[in-house]
C-alpha cells in the first residue's frame, strides 16, 4: 500500500510539472521507474499507458481554460503518433541491459535542457512574423522525432515540441504548453499500442500504471490552471534538477561503478548548485 501511495504521488508530481511546463511527465516518471529496477521498455510502456489517461484529462482541462491552438495540434498529432509507434517497436527489440545506461544519458540531456530552457526563458508575444512560418514548417518533422524519442526514452515529446512553440511570436506560453499537452494524448496512445503489440500487456506492472493514473488525473486540472499563474522557471529548475540527479546516479553506477547518493563529495556540490538555481528561478 505504501508503494502505491508513493507511485500515486510520483504521478501527481509528474503531471503537475508536465501540465505547467508542457514537458517532463514522461522523463520524470521514467527516471524514477528505472531507479527502482524496471527495464526501459517496461518503464516506458507503463508511463505511456498511464499517460493516455492523464494526458486526456490534462488536454481537456487546457482546452476548457483556453490554452489550446487546434491548428498547431493538427500539425503535430499525426507525425508525433507515427514516431511514437515506431519508437515503441525499436525499444521493444533492444536488450534492456544494453539500452538502460544510454536511455539515462538521453534523459540526463533532457534534464539539462529542461532546467536551462526554463531558467533563461524569455517569451514576448507579438504580431505574427514571417519567421514564424519557417518555424511552423518544422512542426511535422520535429513532431515525428519527438514522438520517436518520447517512446524510446520515456520522455521527449514536451522537451522537443514545447520550446519550438515557445519561439512563436504570436503564441502565449499558456497556448504553447496547452497545445503540447492536448496533442500528447495521441502520442501516448500510439506508443501504448506499439508496446502492446511488441511486448504484450502481461509484462506491465498494472499497480504502477493505475497508481500513476490516479495521481496524474488529480493533478491535471490544477496544472492547467497553474500554468497561467506560476513562474515556469521555478518548476523547470525543480524538474530538471531532479531528472539530472537521478540519471547521474544511474550513469555513475552503470559506467563507473560509483553510487552517487552515497558519495557526499559528488552529491553535495550538485545539491548546492541546484539550490542556487532554484533561488535564481524564484528571483526571476
Amino acid at each position: 500500500m505504501k508503494k502505491i501511495i508513493i507511485l500515486a504521488f510520483i504521478g501527481l508530481a509528474a503531471q503537475l510539472i508536465d501540465g505547467s511546463l508542457g514537458m517532463a511527465y514522461g522523463v520524470t516518471s521514467t527516471t524514477l521507474l528505472l531507479m527502482v529496477g524496471l527495464s526501459p521498455a517496461v518503464a516506458s510502456a507503463s508511463v505511456h499507458l498511464s499517460e493516455v489517461v492523464t494526458s486526456a484529462v490534462s488536454g481537456y482541462s487546457h482546452l476548457k481554460f483556453g490554452n489550446v491552438d487546434l491548428k498547431i495540434v493538427k500539425r503535430l498529432v499525426l507525425p508525433g503518433a507515427v514516431g511514437a509507434f515506431l519508437g515503441a517497436a525499436f525499444l521493444s527489440y533492444i536488450p534492456a541491459s544494453f539500452i538502460k545506461p544510454y536511455i539515462s544519458l538521453f534523459l540526463l540531456g533532457l534534464g539539462v535542457y529542461v532546467l536551462f530552457r526554463f531558467l533563461f526563458l524569455k517569451v514576448k508575444v507579438e504580431a505574427e512574423r514571417k519567421n514564424d512560418h519557417k518555424r511552423q514548417a518544422l512542426y511535422r518533422p520535429v513532431g515525428f522525432i519527438a514522438g520517436f524519442m518520447d517512446a524510446t526514452g520515456g520522455g521527449g515529446w514536451g522537451p522537443m515540441t514545447t520550446p519550438l512553440l515557445l519561439t512563436q511570436q504570436n503564441l502565449t506560453p499558456s497556448k504553447a504548453i496547452g497545445s503540447v499537452n492536448f496533442s500528447e494524448f495521441a502520442v501516448s496512445s500510439s506508443a501504448s499500442l506499439g508496446f502492446f503489440l511488441f511486448i504484450g500487456w502481461d509484462t506491465l506492472y498494472w499497480q504502477i500504471v493505475l497508481a500513476m493514473m490516479l495521481g496524474g488525473v488529480i493533478a491535471a486540472p490544477f496544472a492547467a490552471w497553474l500554468v497561467k499563474h506560476l513562474k515556469p522557471a521555478l518548476l523547470g529548475v525543480l524538474a530538471g534538477g531532479l531528472i539530472i540527479l537521478t540519471n547521474l546516479r544511474t550513469i555513475g553506477k552503470e559506467f563507473y561503478s560509483i553510487e552517487l547518493f552515497s558519495k557526499p563529495q559528488y552529491l553535495l556540490p550538485l545539491l548546492l548548485l541546484w539550490i542556487i538555481l532554484i533561488g535564481a528561478a524564484i528571483r526571476k
